[in-house]
């Protein structure tokens, strides 16, 4: 398993899909669904969009698990990657959210999942810091190096640095904060939508950096291992160029292969020469998802990377062998049944 590139995603299928209003104040992606389109047309369109995701990642070989959300009051459930991040060596992390009606997206059935399909070792939740008004949106706020273990993070009031520090003394990364605007000085939302790390690649839209030294700090770091940088303009985040994700797949052969999942319309905003840098190190899957787009966030916000160990399934036989023992297991001095687990 690639250290960067997860070979296994969780999506969520919103089926009361709509743009946020409670999110729009800040979110200068965000749009508005055409006029005269209905609620119920924007949700199925939506639906459309999130199943052609999920069928392209299937495609490529990459494991998808896809839950259902039926709720009409979780409008952005569709971007899990705001609320979870799992992380080699079995540590999942639950984040604080800061839009008020986004914060019951979390679910303990995908938290469940996890624990019943991959190796989980430790759950650390940090969502007892919205009542004190300290946010950390999770990888749209953190970009993360799993390679080089650098959190690159654009600060805002969704990215606080206390909690940053937390998360990356607690997991193992570097805290790589620095401001980031758009040429009208509005403050990027999420580091996400300006940049993408993968193996031997990023995405970056460094130009949005406006502090210079901190800016060349950046891009030091991003090419320490070699790794080469794509400098994407604002013109290009506004089409979502940045808001993509590697993954790991697998050929029909079972050979590996690395995709960089992104939207159509992110595709369609590259250079020939950003779009052959690259194809050195992965193949472009591009899935059309215009609806989706309306709420600020494109195909990197949908995708929860699982970075865990995947539990391979028990043998029945062995299942029904460690039953038999514990039926009639022997009983310790002080009471305990001595259990064996499968």
């Amino acid at each position: 398993m690639s250290a960067q590139a997860p070979s296994a995603v969780i999506l969520v299928r919103a089926e009361r899909f709509t743009p946020n209003p409670v999110t729009s104040a800040d979110n200068a992606f965000q749009a508005e669904a055409p006029q005269g389109q209905s609620a119920d047309d924007t949700a199925a369109k939506a639906l459309a969009e999130m199943d052609a995701l999920a069928s392209a990642l299937k495609d490529a070989g990459v494991r998808v698990h896809v839950f259902a959300d039926p709720d009409h009051t979780r409008p952005d459930s569709v971007f899990p990657n705001n609320w979870l991040s799992t992380h080699a060596g079995g540590n999942v992390a639950v984040y604080p959210m800061y839009a008020s009606n986004r914060r019951h997206e979390r679910r303990a059935d995908v938290l469940e999942m996890l624990k019943s399909d991959y190796r989980v070792q430790t759950i650390v939740d940090y969502s007892g810091l919205e009542p004190d008004g300290i946010f950390l949106e999770g990888t749209g706020a953190m970009v993360l190096d799993h390679v080089s273990r650098v959190a690159y993070t654009a600060v805002s009031h969704r990215a606080d640095t206390h909690v940053l520090e937390r998360f990356c003394t607690d997991f193992g990364y570097e805290p790589m904060a620095f401001d980031a605007v758009d040429s009208d000085g509005v403050p990027v939302y999420h580091t996400n939508v300006i940049a993408c790390v993968g193996t031997d690649v990023a995405l970056f839209a460094l130009e949005m950096i406006p502090d210079l030294r901190r800016r060349e700090e950046v891009r030091e770091r991003l090419t320490v291992q070699g790794r080469k940088v794509v400098e994407i303009t604002e013109q290009q985040v506004r089409e979502f160029a940045g808001n993509a994700v590697e993954l790991c797949g697998r050929t029909p052969e079972g050979k590996r292969r690395y995709i960089m999942a992104m939207s159509a319309r992110a595709r369609a905003s590259l250079r020939p020469d950003q779009v052959a840098v690259i194809e050195e190190s992965c193949e472009i899957v591009a899935v059309d998802i215009p609806t989706i787009e309306l709420a600020g966030g494109s195909v990197r916000c949908m995708i929860a990377g699982v970075h865990l160990d995947h539990r391979p399934p028990v043998e029945p036989e062995l299942t029904e062998a460690v039953a038999a023992i514990n039926e009639d297991a022997p009983v310790t001095a002080d009471g305990r049944d001595v259990m064996i687990e499968a």
